[in-house]
């Protein structure tokens, strides 16, 4: 995994974190979201076929595993570290929330399709593992 870290301008009045999406984003963004998280619930819980994402914290702390045909990576991020995740298709991804009120920004390089998403781990290991 490539390490993504972002610049920060702090003043006495705040901290600005600018993304641009054609340096800091590491593809051709076509679709953005926002996750809201309390503490303890999981999120995604699926992998995509062909979609990347790229998840960066904006507020709170959260634990992000994440598995491919390599490797399996258990990070824990914030918004504190600047720092985003690439996760590349077929990666299996959960995500829990370790603080109330957490946020999480995801960069798509694909539209919403039903059909990109891998909802069962078992499938997902069959998958990458070429049986399927």
């Amino acid at each position: 995994m490539k390490k993504y870290t972002f610049k920060k301008y702090k003043k006495k009045s705040g901290t600005l974190v600018p993304f641009s999406l054609i340096k800091d984003i590491p593809f051709k963004t076509k679709r953005i979201f926002i996750i809201y998280g309390n503490k303890n619930f999981i999120r995604g819980n699926h992998a995509h076929f062909k979609c990347s994402q790229f998840l960066i914290p904006i507020y709170g702390a959260m634990d992000v595993e994440y598995e491919n045909k390599n490797k399996k990576i258990k990070k824990k991020i914030n918004y504190l570290n600047k720092q985003g995740i690439l996760l590349k298709p077929k990666t299996w991804c959960k995500i829990k929330f370790n603080t109330n009120h957490s946020i999480l920004m995801v960069f798509c390089d694909m539209e919403y399709k039903y059909n990109d998403y891998i909802a069962k781990y078992s499938d997902f290991l069959k998958i990458i593992k070429n049986k399927k």
